[in-house]
C-alpha cells in the first residue's frame, strides 16, 4: 500500500459510484484550514464531460480506500448532484496552491510550488509537502519516462530521479489563499514566520509583485508590520501605503520611528499626506507636522524625536530602567544605549552611552559617566557638517538642538548614510 501520492498523479484518477459506474477524474481537492500542521482533505472535486463540464465536490467520508488508478464512491450517481460552474472551495490544492508561491521560512525564500506531496492516513490524505523541483513541472506534465530515458542515455549514472526537493508545508507559508486573500491567519504560519530574520522578510518581500505584498504583510502581527515596514526601501512603503486602508496606513506610519515617517509623508501626495495625518493621535499629528517644516536634507529634517533622555540629577540607576523598559522598542532607531540629560527647559546639558556607566554604582550620579565634549548639531545644519561631526567624535548617533540648546531630536549614522548614497546616487547616476 502506498503512503505517499503525489497530487499531479492523483489528477489522473478516474471515479467511481458504488455500482462500478464511471463518473469521471479528480479535479481538485478541498482541504480544511485549522491550526493542524498539515491540512487534511474533506472533499474530493470530481468534473466530467469533454466540451461540457461539470463539477461536483464528494465529501471524503463518502470515498473508498485508494486503489492505484481509481477511486471508488460509497454512493450512486443519482446521489450527486454536478454542477457547470467550477466549485469553489475556501482552500482548495488545484486553485490555491499549485503554481502559487509560498514562503519556505526554513530557508527564507519565496518558490513556486510545482507538485504537492500527499500523506495517505486511514484513506485520509494530508497535504505534507511541497515539490518545489523541476521534477515536479515534468511529472505534471507527463514526461518523466521521456525525460528519465533522455536522462539516463546521456548521463548513466546520474542520481538526478532519485533527488527530490520537496519542503514540508510546517515550514511553507502561503502568501495568499482563497477568495479572500490571506485566508490563513493562524498563529501557527505567524510563528514561523517571526522567526525570519527582518531583514530578511523584506528580502522576501521584494520579490513580490504588489498584491501578493499586501497579502503577506497582512499576515504578519502588528509588531511585526512595523518592523518590517521601517526595513522596506522607501520605494515599497510606497506602494504598500497606496494598497492599505487610510486608518491602517495612520497607524502604521504612527508607530515606525518618527524620520521614517517624515520621510515617506514628503514622499507621497499633499493630499494623501494630509489625509492621514488627519486620521492619527494629536500628539503624532503635532509631531510630524514640525518634522515636515525642516528642509529634508538638513538636521531638522533628518532627525528622528524618539530618543531617551533623563533629568540632569538622575542616577545611574535611572539610566539602566530606562533603557530595560525601552528595550523591546521597536521605534527606537539604534540609538537605545545613549542617554540624554536635558535640564529644567529641556536644554542638553550632557550625553553619555551604556558602556560608560554599565558597571558604575547605581545610586552614583549619571553626569559623571558623560564624555567630555557635548557635541550636537542645530536643526537647520547641513547632511555633511553632520557627517563631518560623527566622522570626527565616531558618534552613532548625534543630538539635534535648536537656537536656545533645546533638545529636539537625534540623528543616527544609518540615517546620515543613507542620505548621502541618496545624494551621491544622484549626482553622479548619470555617468555609471
Amino acid at each position: 500500500m502506498k503512503f505517499f501520492i503525489y497530487f499531479s498523479e492523483l489528477l489522473d484518477y478516474k471515479v467511481y459510484d458504488s455500482k462500478g459506474m464511471y463518473l469521471g477524474q479528480i479535479h481538485d481537492l478541498s482541504m480544511h484550514i485549522t491550526e493542524e500542521i498539515f491540512p487534511r482533505t474533506i472533499g474530493v472535486v470530481v468534473r466530467r464531460g469533454f466540451l461540457f463540464k461539470e463539477y461536483v465536490n464528494v465529501p471524503i467520508e463518502v470515498v473508498e480506500p485508494y486503489y492505484e488508478g481509481k477511486i471508488k464512491l460509497k454512493i450512486k450517481t443519482a446521489d450527486l448532484k454536478f454542477v457547470k460552474k467550477q466549485i469553489r472551495c475556501d482552500f482548495s490544492l488545484s486553485r490555491d496552491i499549485l503554481d502559487q508561491q509560498v514562503v519556505d521560512t526554513d530557508g527564507h525564500k519565496v518558490v513556486r510550488v510545482n507538485d504537492v506531496h500527499l500523506l495517505i492516513v486511514e484513506n485520509i490524505l494530508y497535504l505534507a509537502h511541497v515539490d518545489v523541483g523541476t521534477k515536479g513541472i515534468i511529472r505534471r506534465l507527463g514526461w518523466t519516462n521521456v525525460v528519465r530515458g533522455v536522462v539516463e542515455f546521456f548521463i548513466p549514472n546520474t542520481n538526478y530521479f532519485k533527488q527530490e526537493k520537496l519542503i514540508s508545508w510546517k515550514n511553507t507559508h502561503p502568501i495568499h489563499i482563497g477568495p479572500k486573500k490571506n485566508l490563513l491567519q493562524t498563529d501557527i504560519a505567524r510563528q514561523k514566520l517571526a522567526r525570519i530574520p527582518v531583514a530578511e522578510l523584506a528580502d522576501i518581500m521584494e520579490e513580490l509583485d504588489i498584491f501578493e505584498k499586501l497579502a503577506l504583510f497582512k499576515t504578519f502581527s502588528v509588531e511585526m508590520q512595523r518592523v518590517v515596514f521601517a526595513d522596506m526601501s522607501i520605494q515599497e512603503k510606497e506602494e504598500l501605503i497606496d494598497q492599505l486602508d487610510d486608518r491602517e496606513a495612520s497607524s502604521l506610519l504612527e508607530n515606525i520611528p518618527s524620520d521614517e515617517a517624515t520621510d515617506l509623508l514628503h514622499s507621497i501626495s499633499r493630499d494623501k499626506s494630509t489625509n492621514l495625518m488627519r486620521l492619527m493621535h494629536s500628539q503624532s499629528s503635532k509631531k510630524l507636522h514640525k518634522l515636515l517644516g525642516f528642509e529634508q536634507n538638513t538636521a531638522g529634517g533628518l532627525m528622528t524625536t524618539e530618543y531617551l533622555s533623563l533629568p540632569q540629577n538622575a542616577l545611574v540607576k535611572d539610566a539602566l530602567d530606562k533603557i530595560k523598559e525601552n528595550a523591546d522598542q521597536s521605534k527606537f532607531p539604534g540609538n537605545i544605549n545613549s542617554i540624554y540629560l536635558v535640564d529644567e527647559q529641556s536644554r542638553l546639558v550632557g550625553t553619555t552611552i551604556l558602556r560608560r556607566f554599565i558597571n558604575s554604582d547605581p545610586q552614583s550620579s549619571l553626569s559623571s559617566t558623560c564624555l567630555n565634549s557635548n557635541v550636537s548639531v542645530k536643526t537647520e545644519d547641513t547632511i555633511e557638517e553632520i557627517a563631518l561631526l560623527i566622522e570626527k567624535y565616531k558618534f552613532i548617533s548625534i543630538p539635534v538642538v535648536d537656537e536656545n540648546n533645546i533638545l529636539q531630536g537625534v540623528i543616527t549614522t544609518d540615517d546620515v548614510m543613507e542620505e548621502l548614497i541618496s545624494l551621491a546616487w544622484k549626482k553622479y547616476k548619470d555617468q555609471l
